[in-house]
């Protein structure tokens, strides 16, 4: 029986294909072949590639008009650090019904001033991005505002995990004090339980605090009637009335 040439190119296509595999899938570089890290690297390349990747590398920008860990570089978090700004606030909020007038994020919102204020207030302090998911009821079956459409909600062992590493990060980076503060009432015995265990663990090394003050509606009550100023009928609803009149 003679060769057809229709089936002598089957194999060679085959050949062709393996050594274009090959090609296009070359080995692993072997532990010789790579480049050892250098410690001088920072900000997400390689120093020996970049000097704006070298740990000492003067910053090109001027410090910006910020207090938000997100709004700036890493070169413009260790320049803060470095002159003094060793404070981290980390602000809670929430995604939850807030009644017929006042959006889901409320919390958030409202902790996009506050946190700004207070941390340029005190003058060495920068905010972390705003924590918005928090624990706010049982997902399934729902319980509490997971029974309203639009809510999402953090199993209370996610939402501590998620604020340890959060801290563990900040401790990292050297932040010295490590400030919680939640805008809902949800957030408080987390943060409390949290700053507790690391505080015992780090053992005086550095502050971790929760901040009830800032969620104590009992004393703020008390001092608007100090100024003169009532609260007047309650609505029934799950809002803020001073926010939903501005």
């Amino acid at each position: 029986m003679t060769n057809s040439p229709r089936l002598l190119t089957v194999p060679r296509l085959l050949a062709c294909t393996l050594a274009l595999s090959v090609i296009a899938h070359p080995a692993p570089l072997t532990a010789q072949q790579r480049r050892a890290p250098d410690p001088r690297s920072m900000g997400g390349g390689d120093c020996r590639d970049n000097v704006y990747n070298c740990v000492d590398t003067p910053n090109p920008l001027p410090a910006p008009d910020t207090v938000w860990l997100e709004e700036m570089t890493w070169m413009d978090v260790r320049d803060a650090l470095a002159s003094g700004t060793t404070t981290a606030i980390v602000p809670t909020g929430g995604v939850e019904p807030n009644g017929p007038w006042l959006a889901l994020g409320k919390h958030n919102y409202v902790l996009s001033a506050t946190c700004d204020a207070i941390a340029r207030k005190m003058g060495n302090a920068l905010c972390t991005p705003i924590v918005k998911l928090v624990p706010e009821g049982n997902i399934e079956p729902p319980s509490g505002h997971m029974r309203s459409p639009g809510t999402i909600s953090l199993r209370q062992d996610t939402f501590e995990a998620l604020l340890t590493d959060v801290a563990r990060s900040l401790k990292t980076h050297g932040f010295r004090n490590i400030i919680f503060i939640g805008d809902s009432g949800g957030n408080q015995s987390g943060q409390r339980a949290v700053a507790e265990t690391l505080n015992a663990e780090w053992d005086g090394g550095l502050v971790v605090a929760h901040v009830q003050e800032y969620y104590d509606y009992a004393s703020a009550a008390r001092y608007m009637a100090y100024r003169g100023l009532e609260e007047g009928a309650d609505d029934g609803l799950h809002d803020d009335p001073i926010i939903t009149l501005n």
